[in-house]
């Protein structure tokens, strides 16, 4: 079998895409924003995707990044940080009930607002899990055009805005060290440790099909090594950078093949939606810093209505608690997965959908 390189076509639009998304993080970086690698990749590529570029990133090269960002996560967990597993019960409930409260009055939001249909708003108002909302829009009839618009906006939203609004009123402040131990050449042994370890539990975790398993599999193997003390070896500042500028632009790429007349037709629903997940994310995010005293900037990012990989993302690039943020976003993600499933299938079973369901013109 001969192994057929890919188109040259192909590899100029990666190739663009990348160049794009280090151009825009770069800037933002040398702006001073917060997050600004992966929030300036990101708005650099979505603006390309919506002028026309065929903006695009390898599925193969955004699972390699996806196990390096959550090595790097996991690198800066500490035996203190798992104890601290043991306080979290309260807020992780907290959590779920807020993402069930999310999901319901923004699904009510697009259904009186925007008079979408019953299955359309239920999808569109899911805080992440994607993959499984387009699968139920592809399966049952929602609008899938109106849906993933909506979605992809408020990921955009969430990763610009976010840093940015933390910034603005004080609020960021590294929770643990980027880096805990030594890199390079001094420390291969560790650092092939290291990456042969991460790199299985995330194949183990992918093939479970647990969810972000690639992120969260790699980030399970480092923190078990760097949690027990087995290691103290990091990977360079410079992996784990390229890595945050790729996974942007996979974000970015979201808006490929979306013109900006169909855009702006959903611009109202999606900057409406995004207020109201917004405004109770806030309200549990008060409840619980009042209440239970955590970091403000982890309880955000980790209640924040994103899809896990993207807030795992942002998380590194905000230098905050990693076990904290990704126990909170796994059991959201159950939630609304089991939820949504229930929901979708439901409202089906009442109300027939058909294609192209919600019924706002643009």
């Amino acid at each position: 079998m001969v192994f057929a390189p890919p188109p040259r076509r192909a590899v100029l639009d990666v190739a663009e895409t990348l160049a794009i998304a280090l151009c825009g993080g770069a800037i933002f970086a040398w702006l001073g924003l917060p997050a600004g690698l992966v929030s300036g990749s990101v708005l650099a590529v979505a603006a390309a995707a919506l002028f026309g570029r065929p903006v695009k990133v390898p599925l193969a090269l955004a699972r390699i990044c996806y196990v390096i960002v959550g090595i790097l996560l996991g690198a800066v967990v500490t035996p203190q940080t798992l104890r601290g597993v043991a306080t979290w019960p309260t807020s992780i409930a907290l959590l779920m009930v807020g993402s069930i409260v999310m999901m319901l009055a923004t699904s009510q939001y697009l259904r009186v607002v925007h008079r979408w249909d019953p299955l359309s708003a239920l999808l569109g108002a899911s805080p992440g899990s994607l993959a499984q909302v387009i699968s139920l829009s592809t399966e049952l009839g929602g609008d899938l055009r109106a849906i993933a618009i909506v979605q992809t906006v408020r990921i955009l939203l969430l990763v610009i805005g976010l840093p940015n609004g933390l910034a603005l009123f004080g609020l960021v402040v590294p929770a643990v060290a980027a880096a805990r131990g030594p890199a390079g050449m001094a420390v291969l042994g560790e650092m092939a440790l290291l990456v042969a370890t991460a790199t299985a539990c995330a194949v183990a975790f992918y093939r479970l099909r647990f969810p972000g398993g690639l992120l969260f599999g790699a980030m399970t193997g480092s923190a078990i090594l760097h949690g027990t003390g087995t290691i103290h070896a990091v990977l360079p500042w410079w992996i784990g950078s390229t890595c945050v500028i790729v996974l942007g632009g996979v974000v970015g790429s979201r808006f490929a093949n979306t013109t900006l007349r169909s855009l702006a037709g959903f611009l109202g629903a999606a900057f409406g939606s995004f207020a109201v997940s917004m405004a109770v994310a806030t309200l549990f995010v008060l409840i619980d810093v009042h209440f239970l005293s955590f970091p403000i900037a982890n309880v955000v990012i980790a209640f924040a209505p994103g899809a896990q990989d993207t807030m795992m993302v942002l998380a590194l690039a905000l230098h905050l608690d990693p076990v904290y943020v990704g126990a909170h976003h796994l059991a959201r993600f159950l939630v609304v997965t089991f939820s949504l499933a229930l929901g979708a299938r439901r409202i089906a079973g009442k109300e027939p959908q058909r294609a192209g369901g919600h019924r706002e013109k643009v």
